[in-house]
């Protein structure tokens, strides 16, 4: 049996240079192992904010079209026909007047979004806000008050060339369009980010909505005022003004505040 051996260290092998620094905490444990990985980039599927937000819209569409579902149904069928000077008016009940209103605020959200998309896209993913869902509220107030200018301008040049029948008759269509043009959006914002459909394609479905609302606009306009004095250049004239023009400019102070708000590096 082999006698048990004392086996002595150096000094310089069980004492380093920093052995007796007061920083010095060999019993902690740090630092980091294996090689650092990109950072996930930013998807708009992934984001649940947007995502609850996308689903409480589609909810609170449903219910309210379920309360007013006639109101549709009476828009729909009256749409086409052709006002007389007796015809009755049919007044809308306070439900369907904040239904309407709703659907405006709904249109401009959808639309702000929309254009969230776009910008992510097309523009970049850095702005100088300090969250992303800023831009969604600044472009969700340039779309309220594009809207509220509309009827404004519309009211204000109605008021002017045509009575108040005629007046009260366009507001309604007015915002029976907008409630279309609305829920037409809706499939481009949910199969747009969540489908990973082309931007040309989500770009070109949303142009066919605002050229097949428009016409259904200048088709009312002609119902309502021009179809008595048939005036060519004057509907024209009227529609560019209160309608070409304002979305042109909408498009350009999109552009501007998107470019504006973006981090150049």
């Amino acid at each position: 049996m082999r006698d048990d051996v004392e086996i002595v260290i150096p000094q310089y092998y069980r004492e380093g240079f920093f052995s007796k620094d007061s920083l010095l905490h060999p019993e902690l444990q740090g630092g980091q192992y294996g090689v650092m990985g990109d950072p996930v980039p930013y998807s708009v599927r992934a984001d649940d904010i947007l995502t609850v937000l996308m689903l409480s819209c589609l909810v609170m569409v449903v219910i309210a079209y379920s309360h007013v579902r006639g109101f549709f149904s009476r828009h729909a069928k009256n749409f086409f026909y052709l006002p007389h000077e007796g015809t009755t008016e049919v007044t809308e009940t306070a439900t369907e007047v904040r239904f309407q209103v709703f659907i405006v605020f709904l249109t401009s959200l959808l639309f702000a979004m929309l254009y969230y998309f776009y910008t992510l896209r097309t523009v970049g993913e850095t702005f100088v806000l300090s969250s992303q869902y800023y831009l969604i509220l600044i472009f969700l107030g340039i779309f309220l008050v594009y809207y509220l200018l509309r009827v404004g301008a519309y009211s204000l040049v109605n008021k002017v060339f045509f009575g108040g029948k005629k007046n009260r008759q366009w507001a309604k269509s007015l915002l029976f369009l907008t409630a279309v043009e609305g829920l037409l959006t809706i499939p481009a914002v949910v199969m747009g980010p969540y489908f990973d459909l082309p931007v040309k394609t989500i770009a070109l479905y949303v142009v066919f909505v605002l050229i097949f609302v428009k016409l259904l606009t200048f088709y009312k306009c002609f119902i309502i005022f021009f179809r008595q004095n048939v005036v060519s250049l004057q509907i024209i004239l009227y529609l560019c003004a209160l309608e070409i023009v304002p979305l042109l400019a909408l498009w350009g102070v999109l552009g501007m505040t998107a470019n504006s708000l973006k981090i150049n590096f």
